[in-house]
């Protein structure tokens, strides 16, 4: 009774501005965004000839409960936590082998089938990442582009292959995002890198998959611990491969300058390309891939995708892993968390903050954007989480502590 009465106040505060809550919240229900599987496992991956971590990827912490087995994925994802459309991002070290060998430019459709089952069970639609870091042929050592053959016929082989399971996993809907092993931690470019891995991705490209079934994005970065010095897929290099090739470019917000600003950067792309794909990370100085909370950063892309009316243009994708806190725990903090940024950006006044600019009235404009800073936000994200039936406020927390009593403290 207390939350449909905060929300009925809050209701009335906030149609005051001009704004639908029952549209708000029928919108807010279409968003869609994809949980990253690896957080679960520490990015240990299920390859029978799995190689150590490496491409500038690090897991810290000892958290109880890491997920030793691939069936152990899918337990606790089947609760209902998360109120939102649901989707998952699997990659090939994920593929159910029953031990056999499989290396990555040997991945197929088949040793995907348990988890598309399970993922069109529980009414999760797929995203796929190629995985070409952490292989044996390609460690950071700068050594990789100098094999190019080797990386060639890596690179090309499996990503392909890597589409074409996309196209079979996700028949409702899947991305396939290319991130490439291209760095060096020496002070000087390799000669002819950026033309060898251009020829490779438009090798990768070459062969034909329905777009109505797999969208490919490829994704750039700054640098990587171990490739300090260059990394071939920058910003520009992937922006302009995206566009000419029309590809769908994937900005992850850890991937840039610490003093770089991801939200700045996606109505300038949207100008230019019909889709655009986020990997939401939170970096914190030189790092990446902490959990996500409800910062600046994260409302401000929040608000750059609402106010663009771009909800169904950009693809959503989580991207993060901590494993010193209980690893499901962080799934529903950083997923709530980039729920809430999108609810709080659908309650802003946008066409009177517009006219407001428009007038040149910006005493007025800073002063709204602030007060609604203060506005009863969270009243509304209860309701609709009951609404949605799982969990108000923190009674999450209680699912999650009886499934790492009941089961997580097992794996021990």
């Amino acid at each position: 009774m207390v939350i449909k009465e905060s929300f009925e106040i809050a209701r009335q505060v906030y149609e005051k501005w001009g704004i639908n809550i029952e549209e708000v919240l029928e919108n807010l229900q279409q968003a869609s965004i994809s949980h990253p599987l690896l957080a679960g496992d520490d990015v240990k991956r299920f390859e029978a000839d799995a190689s150590e971590l490496s491409g500038g990827i690090d897991v810290t912490g000892n958290y109880p409960g890491k997920q030793e087995m691939l069936k152990n994925k899918a337990g606790f994802r089947e609760s209902a936590v998360i109120n939102s459309r649901k989707t998952s991002t699997y990659t090939p070290i994920m593929q159910k082998t029953n031990g056999e060998k499989v290396e990555r430019r040997s991945v197929r459709t088949e040793t995907f089938g348990k988890l598309g089952n399970w993922g069109k069970k529980n009414g999760y639609r797929a995203g796929f990442k190629s995985y070409l870091f952490s292989h044996e042929k390609q460690q950071m050592d700068g050594r990789g582009l100098f094999r190019i053959r080797e990386l060639e016929n890596l690179g090309s082989t499996h990503c392909i292959r890597s589409r074409r399971i996309g196209e079979y996993l996700a028949r409702a809907g899947h991305m396939l995002t290319i991130y490439d092993p291209d760095a060096i931690r020496r002070s000087k470019r390799p000669i002819d890198s950026k033309e060898a891995i251009k020829r490779i991705m438009d090798k990768i490209f070459s062969v034909e998959i329905n777009e109505k079934y797999n969208l490919d994005a490829v994704e750039s970065k700054l640098f990587g611990i171990g490739s300090e010095s260059f990394v071939v897929g920058s910003h520009e290099f992937y922006l302009g491969y995206a566009l000419q090739n029309n590809k769908i470019y994937l900005l992850d917000t850890g991937h840039f300058h610490p003093t770089e600003t991801v939200s700045n950067k996606i109505s300038s792309i949207l100008l230019y390309s019909d889709r655009l794909a986020l990997h939401v990370s939170r970096p914190v100085r030189w790092d990446s891939d902490h959990v996500v909370i409800l910062d600046d950063e994260l409302r401000e892309i929040a608000l750059e995708i609402v106010r663009n009316d771009a909800l169904h243009k950009v693809l959503i994708g989580l991207d993060f892993f901590d494993a010193s806190i209980n690893r499901l725990a962080a799934w529903v903090i950083g997923t709530r968390n980039m729920i809430k940024a999108l609810l709080y950006a659908m309650l802003m006044p946008h066409e009177y903050l517009k006219q407001l600019q428009e007038k040149g009235n910006f005493t007025e404009r800073l002063a709204v954007m602030e007060e609604f800073k203060t506005y009863p936000f969270g009243a509304i994200w209860d309701y609709y989480c009951e609404k949605m039936n799982v969990p108000v406020r923190e009674e999450w927390l209680k699912e999650i502590q009886k499934y790492e009593e009941e089961v997580l403290t097992k794996r021990l």
